[in-house]
């Protein structure tokens, strides 16, 4: 049995340059080989196989039975291994299918996938997007896995094994309904701390945030009376009550039912990256994704 370790490719090459022409002088032509380098390689074709491969005819060789059943097997493998060896073709979104997956909080699909969603139906009409939950300690394995595509993180605890572009930075704005009577006003910190106010604990239940560790800092605490899990939510209770909270800008553009005030604390903001495997960076499909994604959210 003829082992694949004792193949060089450029043999079987020459081999199926032989098959097709039947002649030494022509597929040295046909792969700008000299004849000899043609001969040679012949020579070890037949040794490895155990078989003469090529005989003389009358009009020039003519391929024995052995040779016969290795020309369709052989020609099928060589177009294989050029498929895959060749450069990627070009994306083209308008007529792709890819269906793409991506992990987003709440947030991240306010402010990354709705901005860019509409492009990229326009763009790229035969695709799907799943948006899927994020679990932060699952991103790095999930990408890894091709579970999902891209995710949507703070630059801060995102994993560091994965490829990440940062798309925008993010700082906090106090926002309450329209009209609210306590925010017509410049806010003192006295005032700011005696609102009722909401905070978003995306681990379920806590009461003290980013805001609170600012203002722990200069020895004051704040009035949190309701904590939830979710921003969208947020968005709701502000509208109908006189609650107010601490919020990423971004998620209150476009909202008319809400006011939205410089808070009288400095609160750090935040930079929000997309992240990717290194197993997809050069893919063109998702290079191109990547580049809507980040013109989407520029022009948001």
């Amino acid at each position: 049995m003829t082992n694949l370790r004792q193949l060089d490719l450029n043999l079987l090459v020459t081999l199926d340059a032989l098959l097709a022409e039947h002649n030494v002088t022509r597929a040295a032509q046909r792969l700008n080989f000299s004849q000899p380098s043609v001969s040679v390689h012949l020579a070890k074709l037949r040794d490895i196989f155990g078989d003469p491969l090529l005989l003389p005819g009358p009009r020039g060789m003519r391929p024995t039975a052995r040779a016969e059943q290795l020309r369709e097997p052989l020609r099928q493998a060589l177009a294989a291994l050029e498929l895959a060896v060749a450069p990627s073709a070009a994306f083209d979104p308008a007529v792709a299918a890819n269906t793409w997956r991506v992990a987003a909080f709440d947030y991240g699909e306010s402010t990354i996938v709705l901005p860019a969603l509409a492009g990229l139906r326009t763009a790229a009409p035969n695709t799907r997007l799943a948006v899927v939950e994020t679990a932060p300690a699952r991103i790095a394995r999930q990408a890894e896995q091709g579970e999902i595509d891209l995710a949507f993180h703070t630059r801060e605890g995102a994993p560091p094994n994965l490829r990440q572009r940062i798309l925008f930075n993010e700082r906090y704005v106090l926002a309450g309904r329209m009209g609210h009577p306590k925010l017509q006003k410049k806010l003192t910190l006295g005032q700011f701390c005696e609102l009722e106010q909401v905070i978003v604990s995306p681990d379920g239940g806590g009461f003290f945030g980013i805001t609170d560790q600012a203002l722990a800092e200069i020895g004051l605490t704040r009035r949190v009376v309701l904590s939830v899990p979710h921003f969208l939510f947020v968005l709701s209770v502000l509208a109908s009550s006189d609650l107010v909270a601490m919020l990423p800008e971004r998620l209150l553009r476009n909202q008319s039912a809400l006011q939205v005030v410089e808070p009288p604390v400095a609160v750090p903001g935040f930079e929000m990256t997309m992240l990717w495997p290194e197993r997809s960076h050069r893919d063109p499909a998702h290079q191109w994704l990547r580049e809507h994604i980040m013109q989407a959210v520029q022009g948001f």
